[in-house]
């Protein structure tokens, strides 16, 4: 048996520069990172007394003789793209709902792929774990997903990620003060706005429309590299980190009508009313998560002002996906 541990994420910047039809043609730059919030993954061979081979556990169950017969998408092609021939049981776990802007198909894919690897005895270093997720997400699957996702899940921490024209990555951790990084942490308001949506079909709207919004993808990779020049002077500010969410925002919403709608939009005015220095919605648009950037003792009001959305709390995850239990099968099957 064998257990993985994998971060969700916070896009704060260059959302949208990530899709391949974006940086194959300009480059792009996302600054993004891992939270204390995990998607658990739990993966055995299958005892040989069933009627059948695989039994996944998700929210839904399925139990399949073939592979091939898994609803699934992201099992069925993880599977087959370690070549996996056993049959296996996995469960799932997650401490945040899916489809909610945190990138969980993509932490879901890293982590099913560190636990089979893990089971064949394979190590997965982090930019081959990043890598063949997108591969798997992107040319198996054929999701409408960028690529910013699987490598913050696969890496942890807080990182400017440069997508270049060729489909090759870099991945650079922002190595911040400590003292601003728990000023950071205290600052972020991260609210459940309640519903949830499927991301692939939001973006396959806005990979549509990219040729006709170059314009505002290149301005939202530009304030990507503006956080990243504040975030390294030594005079930086929450304050003006906020400011930047705020501009990035408005530029965003009008990349498709899917984006946001006019419950989101209420949402943001009633925090930003509140005292909010900036925010934004997270993922691909829709609903799902909302971040705020504020002074602390202004988050009770924010919330007043939301009407009891949920709350989550967190801080920054810096070891990304990891197996945190394992233990050889008992009985060769």
């Amino acid at each position: 048996m064998i257990i993985s541990k994998t971060p969700f994420r916070v896009s704060l910047f260059g959302g949208g520069t990530d899709y391949p039809v974006f940086y194959r043609e300009h480059g792009g730059c996302a600054i993004s990172m891992a939270i204390d919030k995990y998607c658990y993954i739990n993966v055995r061979y299958l005892p040989p007394f069933f009627d059948y081979n695989y039994r996944i556990r998700y929210t839904e169950q399925e139990c399949c003789s073939d592979f091939n017969e898994i609803q699934h998408p992201s099992v069925r092609e993880c599977i087959r793209y370690v070549g996996e021939s056993k049959g296996l049981e996995i469960q799932h776990n997650a401490d945040v709902p899916a489809r909610s802007g945190l990138g969980s198909s993509s932490t879901f894919t890293v982590g099913l792929l560190n636990c089979l690897n893990g089971l064949s005895g394979r190590i997965s270093g982090k930019d081959n774990l990043a890598s063949s997720a997108i591969h798997v997400e992107q040319n198996m699957i054929k999701e409408n997903v960028g690529s910013q996702d699987q490598i913050a899940a696969a890496f942890g921490g807080l990182n400017k990620i440069e997508f270049r024209r060729d489909d090759s990555y870099s991945v650079n951790a922002m190595t911040l003060e400590s003292s601003f990084i728990d000023e950071m942490e205290k600052s972020f308001l991260l609210v459940f706005t309640g519903f949830q949506r499927m991301a692939s079909d939001i973006a396959e709207e806005q990979i549509r429309k990219t040729p006709s919004k170059q314009k505002e993808l290149l301005a939202i990779r530009d304030i990507a590299e503006e956080a990243t020049e504040l975030l390294s002077h030594s005079s930086k500010s929450v304050k003006e980190l906020g400011a930047l969410l705020k501009r990035q925002w408005e530029i965003k919403r009008t990349l498709t009508s899917k984006v946001s709608t006019d419950r989101i939009d209420e949402i943001y005015q009633a925090g930003m009313s509140a005292g909010a220095y900036g925010g934004k919605l997270l993922g691909a648009g829709g609903g799902g998560f909302m971040l705020f950037l504020a002074e602390r003792e202004r988050h009770g009001k924010i919330l007043e002002a939301l009407g009891g959305l949920v709350h989550v709390p967190f801080k920054i995850d810096n070891a990304g996906s990891q197996v945190i239990y394992y233990t050889p099968a008992q009985v060769d099957w």
